[in-house]
């Protein structure tokens, strides 16, 4: 069966998918894999499949913000995939995780207009326990700072005429923000599917982005080559768990 907006047909689709926003990200963690190849490009969705350890997978972007990620997690559980994992970055809200430091996503604070119009408030955004443990476990062994707890999932990036209430999430304990791991999160547990996130930090999340924010460091790209060894290992972990 194809599915409509990847443009990709479900037997293509393995149990294990990992997801992104960057399309070019796609495609450079589609390199770690043997016999990769390109299934479609379609809007901002670019698809490859191959295998890792003997692992079938696959890596799909989902562009930017939860609409139009949900529109890829929702299409992808649909064609079978059973576990999705995010490979994405996020601000921070502690000195403890500067840049280039890895957060595993628990759980997500609802802070996105996708979710509310799936569930009612107080609905939890919860990642699977399994997904956690083996995406902390092999973040670990990067030697990178690893973190591990709530994040934020927010659709506005640039501050407008209200204020973004980063003070109020900092003191709460959130450890980042980023925009899509709320709706995968939401849609995986309506769904009966696994699901789970690790970021890299590309930056503080309270500082003025226009003037500070550069996610185009050597220490950000160094930590995403970790959090994709990461997924990578965990993916052939859940595998046979």
């Amino acid at each position: 069966m194809l599915m409509p907006i990847l443009q990709v047909n479900s037997e293509d689709i393995p149990p294990i998918v990992l997801v992104c926003g960057d399309p070019k990200r796609a495609e450079l963690i589609s390199r770690k894999f043997e016999d990769a190849r390109e299934l479609a490009f379609s809007r901002e969705y670019r698809t490859f499949t191959g295998t890792y350890a003997g692992v079938k997978l696959a890596v799909v972007s989902h562009g930017v913000g939860s609409p139009g990620a949900a529109v890829c997690f929702e299409e992808l559980i649909r064609a079978g995939a059973t576990t999705l994992i995010r490979i994405g970055t996020a601000g921070s809200y502690s000195e403890q995780t500067p840049s280039g430091s890895l957060i595993v996503s628990t759980a997500a604070l609802r802070a996105d207009g996708l979710t509310r119009q799936l569930v009612p408030d107080g609905y939890p955004a919860v990642a699977d326990s399994q997904v956690v443990d083996a995406l902390f476990e092999a973040a670990s062994a990067t030697g990178a700072i690893v973190r591990k707890g709530i994040t934020v999932t927010l659709d506005v990036f640039f501050q407008g005429a209200l204020e973004i209430p980063h003070k109020q999430y900092k003191q709460a304990g959130v450890l980042g923000v980023e925009m899509e791991i709320a709706a995968l999160f939401v849609i995986a547990s309506l769904r009966g599917v696994r699901a789970g996130a690790i970021v890299a930090v590309d930056g503080y999340a309270d500082a003025d982005l226009a003037a500070d924010y550069d996610p185009h460091t050597d220490v950000v790209a160094k930590a995403v080559e970790n959090e994709i060894a990461a997924a990578l290992q965990a993916a052939a972990k859940l595998a046979v768990n």
